[in-house]
């Protein structure tokens, strides 16, 4: 070998790499900015913005929408086909819309979709270049440059990686220069639960729970920011550390985890979801009277009112244990809001099955509720269960069950009306920017003709009406 070829050899390498960076700057205007689109649920919220404050920290940009965006993210849901389905419509629209205007564009899947699909997401849309599964979600600024810079082409990573629920820590709290008044903090991942109808299990992998002090620094941090209200998200939450840390003086390890963040000063609310009717022992429904911060509000999923179809689906509790968790929190806290998840049209659900959830409806008088109608997900055992129920019975239970729903709700709306109730002001209203709008201890929203100055702040309003959602609070007693 010559003394020039092995010059060349030796500085080869670097020069490639070098016009790989130089080709990457010249196809982006300064760093590329990326789009996150987010289906499901809010721990799916939590993922995406843990990933944005990942790729911001590294220099990337964050685009309006996709029309602007170098990098076109979805992260995907799969707990009903509706969600996988849109999904994908949604990269194949963006895909023929972008790839012949704008050929550098990066596209990918990350989440539920993605851990559950893998490959085959590519082998049905060839544009897509990541495809990052719900363990990997901290890879993301990692494979973006690699793909980016030309030194990957396509990247599918879905393996479980140990210690992965210590990564989404990151927040993003700083909106069009507004601060964020509240925080989701993941405590866990997976779940062990394993339901007939849920997909979960397997997306999400087992539950694995993140130490106390690492949650307790986060809240910290996040206090610090000039955050005030924090909800602590789990698959199920109330399970957390069940398998690492003891019960101590009769309490739950997800029950000292309240008691620590509880000591932050500085923290005004806690909040939690979304937790199993199992979890709701003595010693939580005792720290809704114990402690100030932890808020008047419970999502409690039920799911059924029968225990027949209760039991199919290996919920493990009956009607009669759901409801007398509902009255020994309402003994505590005779004001709790109660929120909870059913699913209409479960395998085998006959209609004196329906009426018993319809009674149970009636009977707890749920503030809200968000009610699904069953959708088969493969490999779980409700897909194969016989009595698979007719979609047009679906609709019409679900369109019962939210009648009655909605009804109660604007009954419960209506009986705040000349109350006066405390929110924490988070911000200006969705539907109308001149007003601002803010929260109830018993998650109740209000709107009110207020000012920025007052985000952030613990306001007593007077209630003067109720729309069919909503509450309107009376600004003559604005405390300023």
């Amino acid at each position: 070998m010559g003394e020039g070829e092995a010059c060349w050899r030796r500085w080869r390498p670097i020069l490639d790499f070098g016009l790989q960076v130089l080709d990457f700057r010249l196809c982006f205007v300064g760093m590329p900015s990326v789009y996150i689109k987010t289906y499901g649920c809010q721990m799916n919220e939590r993922d995406s913005e843990a990933v944005a404050a990942q790729l911001v920290a590294k220099g990337y940009t964050l685009a309006a929408g996709e029309a602007t965006a170098d990098v076109i993210l979805l992260n995907t849901c799969s707990v009903r086909d509706l969600a996988e389905q849109k999904a994908l419509r949604k990269m194949e629209n963006v895909v023929a819309e972008t790839r012949r205007s704008r050929p550098n564009v990066v596209f990918g899947f990350l989440g539920c979709m993605a851990q559950s699909r893998g490959r085959e997401l590519i082998d049905r849309l060839p544009d897509v270049d990541l495809v990052l599964g719900t363990q990997k979600f901290h890879r993301a600024a990692e494979y973006l440059d690699d793909i980016l810079a030309r030194r990957r082409d396509k990247v599918v990573d879905i393996a479980v990686e140990e210690k992965s629920e210590a990564t989404i820590r990151e927040h993003l709290l700083d909106g069009n220069g507004q601060k964020s008044v509240t925080a989701f903090v993941s405590i866990m991942q997976g779940c062990n639960q394993y339901c007939t109808f849920c997909i979960v299990p397997y997306t999400r992998g087992e539950e694995r729970s993140r130490t106390i002090p690492e949650i307790v620094s986060e809240c910290r941090e996040l206090i610090e920011r000039g955050v005030k209200e924090i909800t602590l998200l789990g698959q199920i939450v109330t399970s957390y550390g069940k398998r690492d840390l003891p019960p101590k003086e009769g309490k739950s390890a997800f029950v000292q985890l309240l008691e620590a963040i509880h000591e932050i000063e500085g923290l005004e609310r806690i909040r939690f979801t979304s937790p199993h009717p199992k979890g709701y022992g003595d010693d939580l429904v005792e720290a809704y009277g114990r402690l100030p911060k932890l808020v008047e509000s419970a999502h409690i999923p039920v799911q059924s009112g029968s225990d027949r179809v209760l039991k199919l689906m290996h919920r493990g509790y009956t009607r009669a244990r759901y409801l007398g968790i509902i009255e020994r929190l309402r003994r505590v806290k005779p004001n709790l809001g109660v929120s909870t998840d059913f699913i209409v049209g479960f395998p085998g659900e006959n209609e004196e099955d329906f009426e018993q959830t319809l009674s149970l409806a009636r009977e707890v008088e749920f503030d809200q509720a968000f009610i699904f109608k069953y959708s088969p997900r493969r490999d779980t055992p409700a897909a194969e269960m016989p009595g698979q129920v007719p979609q047009e019975v679906k609709e019409d239970r679900n369109q019962r069950l939210l009648q009655l729903i909605n009804e109660v709700g604007r009954r419960h709306h209506e009986q705040l009306v000349g109350r006066q109730m405390q929110i924490l002001v988070e911000g200006q209203s969705k539907r109308n920017p001149a007003r601002m709008m803010g929260r109830t201890r018993c998650n109740k929203i209000v709107v009110f003709e207020g000012a920025e100055r007052h985000r952030g702040q613990l306001l007593e309003l007077k209630i003067s009406r109720a729309g069919a959602f909503t509450l309107y609070g009376d600004p003559a007693i604005l405390n300023d």
